[in-house]
C-alpha cells in the first residue's frame, strides 16, 4: 500500500528488507551470520562508562549545549594522529568533520554531489547502506565487479570510456563489505591515475581498516592522493563501539566547507556528549592496544569460521579468506537464489541467519551469493551454523 504524499523513491518496495532479516536474526532459535555486529565482549565498557562519566563532570553543564558542528577540535587532533597511524595519511583536523556514524558521512557524499540521474560508480557487491543512501538521490548506477584482489579496474575503464562525466566511485578497498577481500596497491594507483583522467571523486569507505588479522597493510588510497580526489570515510563503530554513532569524514579545505554547510543542515551538530567522552577515552587508554585485542578475539573467530567452512561446504560452494574485517562471501552455483533458500529451507530447516547478495547490488540482479559475519556469534554457534548451513547447501 502506498504511503499517502510520500516521494516515489520512499514508497515501501516489495522485495527483500532488511529489516526483515534483522527481525529473523534477533529470534532466539536462529543463528545469525546476518548482521554485522561487533562482539560485545570486546566493548571498553567499563572505561567508556568512566569516560562518560569523567567528560560530563569536567565540562559541567556546558556539555549538554549547542557547540561547534564540526566537533571539538581535541577529538578532531586525536582523529588526525590515528589516520596517520591507520592510513598513512597526515591530515589536519580542520580537515575532518564529525558524523552521526559512517552512515551520515556517506549520506552527506550523496547530497553534496548527486542530482538525478547523475552517474556514480559502485562495487559489484558493495555496502548496502550505501546503496540505501545514494539512492535518496536516485542517481544512474554504474556497477564495477569485484575480484580477490579489489574492483575490476580493466572493466571501470569501460564505464569511464563510455560515460565520462562519472561524479564518483564508491569504494569499500579494505576488508570489503560483503566480500572481505581487500584492493590491491596496484589497482589503488590505477584508481587514482583515472580519477585524475577522467576529474571524478574518490569515496574510500574503510571502517574495517584497523582491523587486520594476518598479511600486510596496503596503502590507503588516500595517501597515495596528491590532488584532493579522494574522500576519505571512517568510524569507532567497529573499533569501540556502534552505539556511539561516531563516524569522520576527511577531505580537502574546500569541500570540508561545502560538507560543513550540508551538516549544519541535517542536525546542527554531533552528540557533544559522546564526542567529548570519546576524546577522554583516547586521552587515558591505549587505542592501539585496545585494537590489538579486538583483533586477536577477530582473528580466531575469522580462523574457525573458515575452518568450518573448508571442512562442512559441499565443493560446488566458494569462498572467501579475509584477511580481516567483518565479513567473508559464499558463491553458490549460479542457478541458485540464496534469497530464496534463506526464507525457505535456511530458516525454516537450519535456523542460520545470513544477508543475501541481492540487496548488495546496485542491479539487484545477482542472487546466487551471501554475506556471513564473523565477529558477532560465539565459537560454538560458528561451528553450529555452518553445519546446519552446509547441510541445506549440500541438497542444493
Amino acid at each position: 500500500m502506498a504511503i499517502l504524499n510520500a516521494s516515489k523513491r520512499h514508497q515501501p518496495n516489495t522485495g527483500l528488507k532488511m529489516t526483515d532479516l534483522f527481525a529473523q536474526a534477533n529470534q532466539a532459535n536462529n543463528i545469525s551470520f546476518g548482521m554485522g555486529l561487533p562482539d560485545e565482549t570486546v566493548f571498553p565498557s567499563a572505561a567508556l562508562q568512566k569516560a562518560f562519566t569523567q567528560a560530563i563532570a569536567q565540562e559541567g553543564a556546558d556539555i549538554f549545549q549547542y557547540h561547534s558542528t564540526q566537533g571539538p577540535a581535541s577529538l578532531r587532533q586525536k582523529i588526525a594522529a590515528m589516520t596517520k597511524t591507520y592510513f598513512g595519511l597526515t591530515a589536519s583536523a580542520e580537515q575532518v568533520i564529525l558524523t552521526q556514524g559512517g552512515q551520515q558521512a556517506i549520506d552527506m557524499v550523496g547530497r553534496a554531489f548527486l542530482d538525478k540521474n547523475d552517474h556514480i560508480v559502485v562495487e559489484g557487491p558493495t555496502y548496502m547502506g550505501a546503496l540505501e543512501a545514494f539512492d535518496s538521490y536516485e542517481p544512474t548506477y554504474h556497477e564495477v565487479p569485484v575480484n580477490d584482489d579489489g574492483m575490476d579496474i580493466a572493466h571501470l575503464k569501460q564505464i569511464l570510456r563510455q560515460f565520462p562525466d562519472i561524479k564518483f566511485v564508491y569504494t569499500v578497498p579494505d576488508f570489503q563489505n560483503p566480500t572481505g577481500v581487500t584492493m590491491s596497491l596496484a589497482k589503488r594507483k590505477a584508481l587514482l591515475a583515472l580519477a585524475e583522467e577522467y576529474d571524478f571523486y574518490i569515496i574510500e569507505d574503510s571502517p574495517y581498516r584497523y582491523l587486520r588479522y594476518t598479511g600486510d597493510m596496503v596503502p590507503s588510497i588516500a595517501s597515495l592522493d596528491t590532488s584532493g580526489k579522494v574522500i576519505l570515510i571512517s568510524s569507532f563503530s567497529k573499533i569501540l563501539s556502534p552505539a556511539l554513532r561516531t563516524g569522520w569524514l576527511i577531505a580537502n579545505k574546500q569541500l570540508i566547507a561545502l560538507f560543513l554547510d550540508i551538516k549544519s543542515a541535517l542536525d546542527v551538530q554531533p552528540s557533544q556528549i559522546s564526542l567529548l567522552a570519546i576524546d577522554q577515552f583516547l586521552a587515558e587508554n591505549n587505542i592501539d592496544e585496545h585494537i590489538r585485542a579486538v583483533n586477536a578475539v577477530y582473528k580466531d573467530k575469522c580462523a574457525t569460521m573458515v575452518h568450518y567452512l573448508e571442512t562442512y561446504l559441499p565443493a560446488h560452494v566458494q569462498f572467501t579468506k579475509p584477511e580481516g574485517g567483518f565479513f567473508l562471501w559464499l558463491s553458490l552455483p549460479e542457478a541458485q537464489d540464496a534469497g530464496k533458500l534463506l526464507l525457505g529451507p535456511v530458516l525454516q530447516e537450519a535456523n542460520v541467519v545470513y544477508v543475501p547478495s541481492e540487496i548488495q547490488y546496485a542491479s539487484r540482479q545477482i542472487k546466487n551469493q551471501l554475506r556471513l559475519n564473523f565477529t558477532y556469534p560465539s565459537h560454538e554457534d560458528i561451528k553450529d551454523g555452518i553445519m546446519r548451513l552446509a547441510q541445506v547447501l549440500k541438497s542444493i
